[in-house]
């Protein structure tokens, strides 16, 4: 072997075989058939027939849209009570994620204002409290907003509720469902609903905003006060427009997290004002057992919330666009 040809020898022999990507593609395989076979499973159990006495059995009908749509006694009579579930879920999913949104904007602002050492105390706060379980927050708003020892309790004790009668507040808060004869009451009510259901995905809220407001430049807020604009006109202006896509990113994120809500819906929104999530519970694992049932309203509530994401999407752009 002469000189020249011992460092081509050395470079051939320090180079790795090429290995064939096997490992690869069959965990690829696995991650994709545990997520698709779920999905794939629940929209072919949803074109089956429940069967009396006997549970369901394997069909290709749609009995059960039919039913969620326009109720199983069509065409005697029409009845919108699933649609009704569907616009409460979408409801409180709404109004619950923007208010998450409103009040974690603010918070999580001034916190990318602060030292590095006290926003890394706060994460680590709120990273923390990621890991409480839903029936443990709704079980301590329960408590709070208790009749007997939560926050009716103590509007009555401080004279409070006597305040509001002689203003005429009482009666107004009657009217919202938020108050009984004797005193005020927070469940079951849509208040005590969405303040929850908030509360819930506050945390996440925030998470969502900090990266985009930590990387925001000091200098663009600086140059607009130098300019003469006030407070307002540089939230307006300059931050705003800055962040809209993680504001609106976020509060999509939290909406479709709150539709399949459960645990809060179940303790604190009146039964008639329930949602599809609950439905599909008490249709699988409720007296009824009506697993195809219960397999087109998810079928359906997923579908929703790809209608709602893709038209938010579209809105986006043209949003862009002008």
């Amino acid at each position: 072997m002469t000189a020249v040809d011992s460092p081509k020898a050395n470079l051939s022999a320090e180079t790795p075989p090429t290995r064939r990507p096997w490992g690869t593609w069959a965990l690829a395989l696995v991650i994709g058939f545990l997520c698709v076979t779920p999905f794939i499973l629940v929209i072919v159990i949803s074109f089956g027939q429940k069967i009396d006495g006997a549970g369901w059995a394997w069909d290709f009908t749609f009995a059960n849209y039919q039913r969620f749509f326009i109720g199983a006694l069509w065409p005697e009579e029409v009845t919108l009570l699933h649609l009704q579930r569907l616009y409460y879920a979408l409801y409180y999913a709404v109004i619950a994620s923007v208010l998450a949104v409103l009040t974690a904007f603010p918070f999580t602002y001034l916190l990318t204002r602060q030292s590095r050492r006290a926003q890394s105390i706060w994460l680590v706060f709120i990273l923390a409290s990621l890991s409480l379980s839903e029936v443990f927050i709704v079980m301590g708003w329960d408590v709070l907003l208790s009749n007997r020892s939560g926050l009716p309790m103590l509007f009555e004790v401080s004279g409070a509720t006597d305040w509001l009668k002689e203003t005429g507040w009482f009666e107004v808060l009657r009217e919202w469902g938020l108050a009984n004869p004797r005193n005020v009451k927070f469940k079951t009510s849509e208040f005590a609903t969405v303040l929850t259901m908030s509360y819930l995905v506050w945390p996440y809220a925030v998470i969502l905003l900090y990266p985009a407001l930590s990387r925001l430049d000091p200098s663009l807020t600086e140059a607009a006060r130098t300019m003469g604009a006030g407070p307002a006109r540089v939230m307006s202006s300059v931050i705003l427009p800055t962040v809209k896509l993680p504001l609106i990113g976020a509060v999509l994120l939290l909406f479709v997290f709150l539709l399949g809500s459960y645990v809060t819906v179940v303790v604190f929104a009146e039964p008639a004002k329930q949602t599809t999530a609950v439905a599909v519970y008490e249709s699988v694992r409720g007296s009824t057992l009506d697993a195809p049932f219960g397999a087109a309203q998810a079928v359906i509530l997923l579908v929703t919330a790809a209608a709602f994401l893709a038209l938010a999407q579209y809105l986006t752009k043209r949003s862009e666009i002008r």
